[in-house]
Protein backbone atom coordinates (compact mmCIF):
# COMPACT_ATOMS: atom_id res chain seq x y z
CA UNK A 1 0.00 0.00 0.00
CA UNK A 2 1.59 3.16 -1.26
CA UNK A 3 1.49 6.69 0.80
CA UNK A 4 -1.38 7.83 -1.44
CA UNK A 5 -3.76 4.90 -0.48
CA UNK A 6 -2.40 5.49 3.14
CA UNK A 7 -3.46 8.79 3.25
CA UNK A 8 -7.06 7.85 1.34
CA UNK A 9 -7.91 5.49 4.09
CA UNK A 10 -7.03 7.93 7.51
CA UNK A 11 -9.62 11.03 5.71
CA UNK A 12 -11.98 7.91 5.04
CA UNK A 13 -11.73 7.40 8.52
CA UNK A 14 -11.77 10.68 9.24
CA UNK A 15 -14.98 11.23 7.78
CA UNK A 16 -16.85 8.15 9.01
CA UNK A 17 -16.01 9.60 12.45
CA UNK A 18 -17.30 12.72 11.63
CA UNK A 19 -20.36 11.08 9.99
CA UNK A 20 -20.89 9.51 13.73
CA UNK A 21 -20.20 12.00 15.79
CA UNK A 22 -22.82 14.22 13.85
CA UNK A 23 -25.28 11.56 13.92
CA UNK A 24 -24.88 11.07 17.61
CA UNK A 25 -25.34 15.22 18.12
CA UNK A 26 -28.94 15.18 16.02
CA UNK A 27 -29.76 11.93 17.94
CA UNK A 28 -28.94 13.87 21.16
CA UNK A 29 -31.01 16.46 20.39
CA UNK A 30 -33.90 14.77 18.64
CA UNK A 31 -33.60 12.77 21.87
CA UNK A 32 -34.02 16.01 24.17
CA UNK A 33 -36.18 17.70 21.86
CA UNK A 34 -38.92 14.74 22.58
CA UNK A 35 -38.60 14.74 25.93
CA UNK A 36 -38.74 18.61 26.45
CA UNK A 37 -41.74 18.73 24.30
CA UNK A 38 -44.09 16.74 26.67
CA UNK A 39 -42.79 18.92 29.86
CA UNK A 40 -43.39 21.74 28.20
CA UNK A 41 -47.16 21.48 27.80
CA UNK A 42 -47.61 19.52 30.71
CA UNK A 43 -50.12 21.43 33.45
CA UNK A 44 -50.43 17.98 35.64
CA UNK A 45 -46.65 18.68 36.92
CA UNK A 46 -46.86 20.59 40.05
CA UNK A 47 -50.72 21.36 40.22
CA UNK A 48 -51.69 21.75 43.61
CA UNK A 49 -55.09 19.91 43.59
CA UNK A 50 -56.44 21.01 46.85
CA UNK A 51 -55.58 24.11 46.86
CA UNK A 52 -57.28 24.86 43.40
CA UNK A 53 -60.34 23.52 44.53
CA UNK A 54 -60.40 25.76 47.21
CA UNK A 55 -59.55 28.76 45.20
CA UNK A 56 -62.87 27.56 42.87
CA UNK A 57 -65.19 26.98 46.09
CA UNK A 58 -64.33 30.12 47.60
CA UNK A 59 -64.82 32.05 44.43
CA UNK A 60 -68.31 30.97 44.22
CA UNK A 61 -70.19 32.78 47.29
CA UNK A 62 -71.50 36.01 45.44
CA UNK A 63 -72.67 37.90 49.63
CA UNK A 64 -71.76 40.89 51.04
CA UNK A 65 -68.23 42.32 49.58
CA UNK A 66 -68.17 40.60 46.40
CA UNK A 67 -71.62 41.28 45.78
CA UNK A 68 -70.84 44.85 45.89
CA UNK A 69 -67.83 44.34 43.47
CA UNK A 70 -70.06 42.70 41.20
CA UNK A 71 -72.98 45.47 40.86
CA UNK A 72 -70.19 48.72 40.63
CA UNK A 73 -68.06 46.61 37.53
CA UNK A 74 -71.57 46.30 36.24
CA UNK A 75 -71.64 49.69 36.36
CA UNK A 76 -68.31 50.74 34.88
CA UNK A 77 -69.21 47.82 32.10
CA UNK A 78 -72.22 50.16 31.57
CA UNK A 79 -71.15 53.20 31.11
CA UNK A 80 -68.37 52.13 29.13
CA UNK A 81 -70.67 50.56 26.78
CA UNK A 82 -72.89 53.78 26.76
CA UNK A 83 -69.82 55.67 25.97
CA UNK A 84 -68.52 53.05 23.54
CA UNK A 85 -65.16 52.57 25.59
CA UNK A 86 -63.40 49.50 24.86
CA UNK A 87 -60.63 50.83 27.50
CA UNK A 88 -63.57 51.49 30.33
CA UNK A 89 -65.10 47.92 29.54
CA UNK A 90 -62.08 46.05 29.85
CA UNK A 91 -60.86 47.93 33.13
CA UNK A 92 -64.63 47.07 34.56
CA UNK A 93 -63.68 43.41 34.08
CA UNK A 94 -60.28 43.35 36.10
CA UNK A 95 -62.52 43.35 39.38
CA UNK A 96 -65.52 41.58 38.16
CA UNK A 97 -65.86 38.29 40.27
CA UNK A 98 -68.49 36.94 37.22
CA UNK A 99 -66.24 33.74 36.87
CA UNK A 100 -67.06 32.39 40.14
CA UNK A 101 -70.12 30.45 39.90
CA UNK A 102 -69.52 29.69 36.22
CA UNK A 103 -66.16 27.32 36.62
CA UNK A 104 -67.68 26.26 39.89
CA UNK A 105 -70.56 24.46 37.97
CA UNK A 106 -67.40 22.91 35.26
CA UNK A 107 -65.62 21.84 38.60
CA UNK A 108 -67.88 20.51 40.56
CA UNK A 109 -69.69 17.51 37.92
CA UNK A 110 -66.05 16.88 36.81
CA UNK A 111 -65.75 15.89 40.77
CA UNK A 112 -69.02 14.53 41.12
CA UNK A 113 -69.74 17.23 44.40
CA UNK A 114 -73.10 17.78 44.19
CA UNK A 115 -73.22 20.04 46.78
CA UNK A 116 -70.84 22.85 45.35
CA UNK A 117 -72.57 22.13 42.29
CA UNK A 118 -75.97 23.79 43.80
CA UNK A 119 -73.90 26.68 45.35
CA UNK A 120 -72.42 27.39 42.03
CA UNK A 121 -76.31 27.19 40.27
CA UNK A 122 -77.77 29.34 43.10
CA UNK A 123 -74.84 31.91 42.84
CA UNK A 124 -75.22 31.92 39.51
CA UNK A 125 -78.51 32.47 39.41
CA UNK A 126 -77.77 35.90 42.15
CA UNK A 127 -75.03 36.69 39.64
CA UNK A 128 -77.07 37.40 36.54
CA UNK A 129 -80.08 38.95 38.70
CA UNK A 130 -77.86 41.49 40.06
CA UNK A 131 -76.37 42.48 36.90
CA UNK A 132 -79.30 42.33 34.48
CA UNK A 133 -80.96 44.72 37.84
CA UNK A 134 -77.94 46.68 37.82
CA UNK A 135 -77.54 47.72 34.40
CA UNK A 136 -81.46 47.80 33.74
CA UNK A 137 -81.86 50.81 36.42
CA UNK A 138 -78.34 52.59 34.74
CA UNK A 139 -80.26 52.28 30.94
CA UNK A 140 -83.66 53.50 32.57
CA UNK A 141 -82.61 56.94 32.66
CA UNK A 142 -83.02 58.50 29.41
CA UNK A 143 -80.49 60.01 28.65
CA UNK A 144 -78.09 56.96 28.72
CA UNK A 145 -80.70 54.92 26.41
CA UNK A 146 -78.77 55.62 23.17
CA UNK A 147 -78.16 52.21 21.19
CA UNK A 148 -74.46 52.09 20.78
CA UNK A 149 -72.19 50.54 18.70
CA UNK A 150 -70.68 48.22 21.35
CA UNK A 151 -74.20 47.65 22.61
CA UNK A 152 -75.43 46.20 19.18
CA UNK A 153 -72.06 44.12 19.22
CA UNK A 154 -73.63 41.99 21.72
CA UNK A 155 -76.95 41.60 20.43
CA UNK A 156 -76.57 38.16 18.12
CA UNK A 157 -73.75 35.42 19.09
CA UNK A 158 -70.98 34.38 16.69
CA UNK A 159 -68.47 31.98 16.69
CA UNK A 160 -65.62 33.96 17.74
CA UNK A 161 -67.42 34.57 21.06
CA UNK A 162 -67.39 30.89 21.69
CA UNK A 163 -63.97 30.63 20.69
CA UNK A 164 -63.02 33.47 23.04
CA UNK A 165 -64.97 32.06 26.06
CA UNK A 166 -63.30 28.68 25.29
CA UNK A 167 -60.05 29.99 25.50
CA UNK A 168 -60.69 31.99 28.44
CA UNK A 169 -62.28 29.44 30.31
CA UNK A 170 -59.33 27.44 30.12
CA UNK A 171 -56.73 29.86 30.37
CA UNK A 172 -58.37 30.83 33.51
CA UNK A 173 -58.60 27.27 35.06
CA UNK A 174 -55.27 26.77 34.27
CA UNK A 175 -54.25 29.86 35.87
CA UNK A 176 -56.11 28.82 39.43
CA UNK A 177 -54.29 25.65 39.37
CA UNK A 178 -50.56 26.88 39.24
CA UNK A 179 -48.24 26.26 42.28
CA UNK A 180 -48.82 29.90 42.64
CA UNK A 181 -52.13 31.04 41.03
CA UNK A 182 -53.07 33.83 38.66
CA UNK A 183 -56.40 35.11 38.55
CA UNK A 184 -57.28 37.85 38.14
CA UNK A 185 -55.74 39.49 34.92
CA UNK A 186 -56.97 36.42 33.04
CA UNK A 187 -60.43 36.00 34.70
CA UNK A 188 -60.58 39.80 33.23
CA UNK A 189 -59.21 38.95 29.79
CA UNK A 190 -61.65 35.85 29.66
CA UNK A 191 -64.86 37.76 30.56
CA UNK A 192 -63.62 41.00 28.28
CA UNK A 193 -65.87 39.79 25.56
CA UNK A 194 -67.51 36.40 26.99
CA UNK A 195 -69.84 37.77 29.90
CA UNK A 196 -69.88 41.26 31.63
CA UNK A 197 -70.72 43.49 27.65
CA UNK A 198 -74.09 40.60 27.08
CA UNK A 199 -75.14 40.66 30.41
CA UNK A 200 -75.20 44.85 30.51
CA UNK A 201 -76.98 44.79 27.17
CA UNK A 202 -79.56 42.17 28.39
CA UNK A 203 -80.10 44.96 31.04
CA UNK A 204 -80.03 47.79 28.31
CA UNK A 205 -83.01 45.96 26.08
CA UNK A 206 -84.87 45.03 29.41
CA UNK A 207 -84.58 49.22 29.71
CA UNK A 208 -85.87 50.65 26.65
CA UNK A 209 -88.37 47.74 26.02
CA UNK A 210 -86.07 45.91 22.70
CA UNK A 211 -86.95 42.52 23.77
CA UNK A 212 -84.78 40.92 20.98
CA UNK A 213 -81.49 43.00 22.43
CA UNK A 214 -82.59 41.55 25.58
CA UNK A 215 -82.96 38.01 24.62
CA UNK A 216 -80.24 38.34 21.51
CA UNK A 217 -77.59 39.12 24.57
CA UNK A 218 -78.66 36.48 27.07
CA UNK A 219 -78.72 33.65 24.46
CA UNK A 220 -74.96 34.93 23.85
CA UNK A 221 -74.07 35.11 27.84
CA UNK A 222 -75.76 31.54 28.11
CA UNK A 223 -73.49 30.13 25.25
CA UNK A 224 -70.38 31.61 26.60
CA UNK A 225 -70.92 30.22 30.47
CA UNK A 226 -71.96 26.77 28.80
CA UNK A 227 -68.39 26.78 27.47
CA UNK A 228 -66.29 28.30 30.07
CA UNK A 229 -68.09 25.49 32.00
CA UNK A 230 -67.05 23.09 30.10
CA UNK A 231 -63.73 24.07 29.90
CA UNK A 232 -63.51 24.10 33.25
CA UNK A 233 -65.03 20.42 33.49
CA UNK A 234 -62.49 19.00 30.67
CA UNK A 235 -59.54 20.47 32.46
CA UNK A 236 -60.48 19.24 35.80
CA UNK A 237 -60.98 15.66 34.32
CA UNK A 238 -57.70 16.18 32.49
CA UNK A 239 -56.07 16.63 35.68
CA UNK A 240 -57.88 14.10 37.84
CA UNK A 241 -58.89 15.74 40.40
CA UNK A 242 -60.30 13.24 43.27
CA UNK A 243 -63.48 12.80 43.33
CA UNK A 244 -65.91 13.23 45.74
CA UNK A 245 -66.15 10.63 47.83
CA UNK A 246 -69.79 9.29 49.18
CA UNK A 247 -70.04 6.77 52.64
CA UNK A 248 -72.98 5.01 50.44
CA UNK A 249 -71.71 3.53 47.54
CA UNK A 250 -74.88 3.44 46.15
CA UNK A 251 -75.75 7.15 46.33
CA UNK A 252 -72.05 7.77 44.95
CA UNK A 253 -72.77 5.85 42.04
CA UNK A 254 -76.34 7.52 41.21
CA UNK A 255 -74.66 10.70 41.79
CA UNK A 256 -72.00 10.06 39.27
CA UNK A 257 -74.19 8.94 36.85
CA UNK A 258 -75.88 12.54 36.90
CA UNK A 259 -72.73 14.43 36.85
CA UNK A 260 -71.71 12.28 33.85
CA UNK A 261 -75.60 12.76 32.08
CA UNK A 262 -75.78 16.34 32.82
CA UNK A 263 -71.52 16.56 31.71
CA UNK A 264 -73.22 15.01 28.24
CA UNK A 265 -76.11 17.21 27.65
CA UNK A 266 -73.81 19.96 27.97
CA UNK A 267 -71.00 18.75 26.29
CA UNK A 268 -73.84 17.84 23.43
CA UNK A 269 -75.74 21.26 23.50
CA UNK A 270 -71.93 23.12 23.29
CA UNK A 271 -71.03 21.09 20.15
CA UNK A 272 -74.58 22.00 18.73
CA UNK A 273 -74.46 25.35 19.22
CA UNK A 274 -70.89 25.88 18.04
CA UNK A 275 -71.60 23.84 14.82
CA UNK A 276 -74.88 26.06 14.59
CA UNK A 277 -72.86 29.45 14.87
CA UNK A 278 -70.30 28.10 12.55
CA UNK A 279 -72.87 27.44 9.82
CA UNK A 280 -74.47 30.60 10.43
CA UNK A 281 -71.27 32.54 10.12
CA UNK A 282 -70.03 30.55 7.09
CA UNK A 283 -73.23 31.14 5.10
CA UNK A 284 -73.18 34.70 6.10
CA UNK A 285 -69.51 35.65 4.89
CA UNK A 286 -70.51 34.09 1.67
CA UNK A 287 -73.82 36.30 1.79
CA UNK A 288 -71.82 38.81 1.85
CA UNK A 289 -69.10 37.78 -0.76
CA UNK A 290 -72.18 37.10 -2.93
CA UNK A 291 -73.64 40.35 -2.84
CA UNK A 292 -69.88 42.35 -3.52
CA UNK A 293 -69.66 40.46 -6.56
CA UNK A 294 -73.02 41.46 -7.63
CA UNK A 295 -72.26 44.85 -7.13
CA UNK A 296 -68.69 44.74 -8.69
CA UNK A 297 -71.16 43.86 -11.83
CA UNK A 298 -72.76 47.17 -11.71
CA UNK A 299 -75.83 46.57 -9.84
CA UNK A 300 -77.78 49.25 -7.95
CA UNK A 301 -78.45 47.55 -4.58
CA UNK A 302 -81.04 49.66 -2.43
CA UNK A 303 -80.10 49.00 1.76
CA UNK A 304 -77.86 47.65 3.57
CA UNK A 305 -75.75 44.47 3.08
CA UNK A 306 -77.06 42.64 6.36
CA UNK A 307 -80.51 43.55 5.94
CA UNK A 308 -80.65 40.98 2.49
CA UNK A 309 -79.17 38.02 4.33
CA UNK A 310 -82.12 36.28 6.14
CA UNK A 311 -80.08 32.82 7.61
CA UNK A 312 -83.16 31.26 8.92
CA UNK A 313 -85.12 31.11 6.00
CA UNK A 314 -81.58 30.87 3.89
CA UNK A 315 -82.99 33.51 1.77
CA UNK A 316 -80.59 36.74 0.19
CA UNK A 317 -83.87 39.45 -0.77
CA UNK A 318 -81.85 41.63 -2.94
CA UNK A 319 -83.76 45.22 -3.71
CA UNK A 320 -82.38 46.31 -7.24
CA UNK A 321 -83.11 49.05 -9.50
CA UNK A 322 -81.79 51.22 -12.80
CA UNK A 323 -81.35 48.52 -15.45
CA UNK A 324 -83.81 45.45 -16.32
CA UNK A 325 -82.90 42.41 -15.43
CA UNK A 326 -84.26 38.95 -16.53
CA UNK A 327 -83.80 35.28 -16.03
CA UNK A 328 -80.61 35.06 -17.52
CA UNK A 329 -78.96 37.26 -15.24
CA UNK A 330 -80.81 35.80 -12.24
CA UNK A 331 -79.58 31.84 -13.43
CA UNK A 332 -75.95 33.53 -13.54
CA UNK A 333 -76.26 34.55 -10.32
CA UNK A 334 -78.00 30.78 -8.61
CA UNK A 335 -74.28 29.69 -10.67
CA UNK A 336 -72.61 32.17 -8.69
CA UNK A 337 -74.01 30.90 -5.69
CA UNK A 338 -73.73 27.43 -5.96
CA UNK A 339 -70.26 28.32 -6.72
CA UNK A 340 -69.75 29.73 -3.36
CA UNK A 341 -71.75 26.67 -1.69
CA UNK A 342 -75.15 28.31 -1.49
CA UNK A 343 -76.48 25.97 -4.20
CA UNK A 344 -79.90 25.94 -1.48
CA UNK A 345 -80.12 29.26 -0.99
CA UNK A 346 -83.20 31.00 -2.29
CA UNK A 347 -82.47 34.24 -4.30
CA UNK A 348 -85.40 37.15 -4.35
CA UNK A 349 -84.81 39.80 -6.49
CA UNK A 350 -87.17 42.62 -6.11
CA UNK A 351 -86.29 45.22 -8.88
CA UNK A 352 -87.61 48.64 -10.15
CA UNK A 353 -87.81 48.21 -14.02
CA UNK A 354 -88.02 52.23 -14.35
CA UNK A 355 -85.99 54.40 -12.51
CA UNK A 356 -87.82 57.12 -13.14
CA UNK A 357 -89.62 57.91 -10.13
CA UNK A 358 -86.41 57.47 -7.90
CA UNK A 359 -84.91 60.07 -10.43
CA UNK A 360 -87.55 62.51 -9.80
CA UNK A 361 -87.41 62.68 -6.26
CA UNK A 362 -83.72 62.90 -6.42
CA UNK A 363 -84.10 65.69 -8.74
CA UNK A 364 -86.64 67.27 -6.21
CA UNK A 365 -83.89 67.15 -3.56
CA UNK A 366 -81.75 68.62 -5.50
CA UNK A 367 -84.00 71.66 -6.12
CA UNK A 368 -84.86 72.05 -2.63
CA UNK A 369 -81.65 72.00 -1.83
CA UNK A 370 -81.02 74.98 -4.44
CA UNK A 371 -83.67 76.73 -3.25
CA UNK A 372 -82.57 76.40 0.63
CA UNK A 373 -78.79 77.84 -0.22
CA UNK A 374 -80.16 80.54 -2.31
CA UNK A 375 -82.36 81.50 0.75
CA UNK A 376 -79.43 81.35 2.83
CA UNK A 377 -77.59 83.40 0.68
CA UNK A 378 -79.98 86.12 0.51
CA UNK A 379 -80.15 86.34 4.42
CA UNK A 380 -76.72 86.32 4.66
CA UNK A 381 -76.18 89.33 2.51
CA UNK A 382 -79.56 91.24 4.24
CA UNK A 383 -77.24 90.81 7.62
CA UNK A 384 -74.02 91.79 5.99
CA UNK A 385 -76.32 95.22 5.33
CA UNK A 386 -77.84 95.13 8.75
CA UNK A 387 -74.59 94.67 10.62
CA UNK A 388 -73.16 97.55 8.75
CA UNK A 389 -75.77 99.66 9.12
CA UNK A 390 -75.37 98.64 12.77
CA UNK A 391 -71.84 99.60 12.53
CA UNK A 392 -72.31 102.89 11.30
CA UNK A 393 -75.16 104.02 13.72
CA UNK A 394 -72.77 102.90 16.63
CA UNK A 395 -70.42 105.34 15.27
CA UNK A 396 -72.69 108.09 15.17
CA UNK A 397 -73.60 107.45 18.82
CA UNK A 398 -70.20 106.88 19.64
CA UNK A 399 -69.46 110.86 18.23
CA UNK A 400 -72.63 112.10 19.89
CA UNK A 401 -71.26 110.32 23.51
CA UNK A 402 -68.27 111.75 22.78
CA UNK A 403 -69.18 115.66 22.41
CA UNK A 404 -71.73 115.06 25.20
CA UNK A 405 -70.95 116.60 28.22
CA UNK A 406 -71.84 114.83 31.34
CA UNK A 407 -73.54 118.22 32.67
CA UNK A 408 -74.87 116.59 35.44
CA UNK A 409 -71.81 115.39 37.41
CA UNK A 410 -70.11 119.06 36.75
CA UNK A 411 -72.73 120.84 37.73
CA UNK A 412 -72.42 119.00 41.57
CA UNK A 413 -68.31 119.82 41.55
CA UNK A 414 -69.43 123.66 40.76
CA UNK A 415 -71.30 123.65 43.95
CA UNK A 416 -69.06 122.57 45.61
CA UNK A 417 -66.29 124.91 44.64
CA UNK A 418 -68.11 128.08 43.58
CA UNK A 419 -70.63 128.86 47.21
CA UNK A 420 -71.68 132.33 45.78
CA UNK A 421 -73.06 130.85 42.48
CA UNK A 422 -76.92 130.84 42.10
CA UNK A 423 -77.57 128.81 38.94
CA UNK A 424 -75.68 127.63 35.81
CA UNK A 425 -76.52 126.60 32.38
CA UNK A 426 -74.42 124.86 29.22
CA UNK A 427 -75.79 125.05 25.73
CA UNK A 428 -73.59 124.63 22.44
CA UNK A 429 -74.34 126.98 19.60
CA UNK A 430 -73.84 126.79 16.13
CA UNK A 431 -72.33 130.03 14.38
CA UNK A 432 -71.71 129.73 10.54
CA UNK A 433 -70.38 132.40 7.95
CA UNK A 434 -71.68 130.38 4.80
CA UNK A 435 -68.57 128.67 4.24
CA UNK A 436 -68.12 126.66 7.60
CA UNK A 437 -69.39 125.85 10.71
CA UNK A 438 -67.90 126.70 14.33
CA UNK A 439 -69.09 125.36 17.47
CA UNK A 440 -69.19 127.48 20.16
CA UNK A 441 -70.15 126.12 24.39
CA UNK A 442 -71.93 128.52 26.49
CA UNK A 443 -71.96 128.75 30.06
CA UNK A 444 -74.80 131.25 31.60
CA UNK A 445 -73.83 132.28 35.35
CA UNK A 446 -76.59 133.94 37.52
CA UNK A 447 -74.11 134.96 40.88
CA UNK A 448 -76.11 135.53 44.32
CA UNK A 449 -76.72 139.11 45.22
CA UNK A 450 -74.25 141.30 46.99
CA UNK A 451 -71.38 139.88 44.95
CA UNK A 452 -69.05 142.98 43.69
CA UNK A 453 -67.86 143.14 40.15
CA UNK A 454 -64.48 142.23 40.63
CA UNK A 455 -64.95 138.79 42.31
CA UNK A 456 -67.56 138.31 39.78
CA UNK A 457 -64.62 138.70 37.02
CA UNK A 458 -62.08 136.59 38.79
CA UNK A 459 -64.54 133.77 39.68
CA UNK A 460 -65.58 134.08 35.93
CA UNK A 461 -61.72 133.59 34.46
CA UNK A 462 -61.22 130.55 36.93
CA UNK A 463 -64.50 128.47 36.34
CA UNK A 464 -63.80 129.20 32.66
CA UNK A 465 -60.37 127.43 33.08
CA UNK A 466 -61.52 124.86 35.07
CA UNK A 467 -64.58 124.01 33.00
CA UNK A 468 -61.79 123.53 29.32
CA UNK A 469 -59.45 121.34 31.81
CA UNK A 470 -62.58 119.38 33.21
CA UNK A 471 -64.75 119.16 29.86
CA UNK A 472 -62.01 119.21 27.33
CA UNK A 473 -63.07 122.00 25.56
CA UNK A 474 -61.99 125.33 23.95
CA UNK A 475 -63.35 128.49 23.02
CA UNK A 476 -65.58 128.50 25.50
CA UNK A 477 -67.73 131.56 26.51
CA UNK A 478 -69.07 133.01 29.63
CA UNK A 479 -72.30 134.61 29.54
CA UNK A 480 -74.45 135.96 32.44
CA UNK A 481 -77.84 135.44 32.95
CA UNK A 482 -80.81 137.46 33.73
Amino acid sequence: MNDNQKKENLEDKKLEKQKEEVHKEFKGFFQSLKEYLPQLLNIKKGTDRDATAETIKEGISMKGHTAWILVFSILIASIGLNMSSTAVVIGAMLISPLMGPILGVGFSIGINDVDTLKASIINFGIMVALSVLTSFLFFSIPIFQEATREILSRTKPDVRDVLIAIAGGLALIIAISRPRPQFNTVAGVAIATALMPPLCTAGFGLATGQFNYFGGALFLFTINSIFIALAAFAITKYLRFPMKKYINQAKRKRISRVASLVALIIFSFSIYLFYELYLQNQFITRAEKFIVNIKEEGVNIIGDTKESIDYKENEIKLYVFGNEYDKRDEERWNLQLEELGLESTMLTILQSQDDSGVREDIDKIKELYINNYNMLSAKDESIKEKDLRINELEKDLRKYYDNEVLFDQVVKEIEINYNKLKQISFAREYISNFKKIDTISIISLKWKPLMKQKEKNQQEKKLKKWMELRLKIKNIEIRELQ
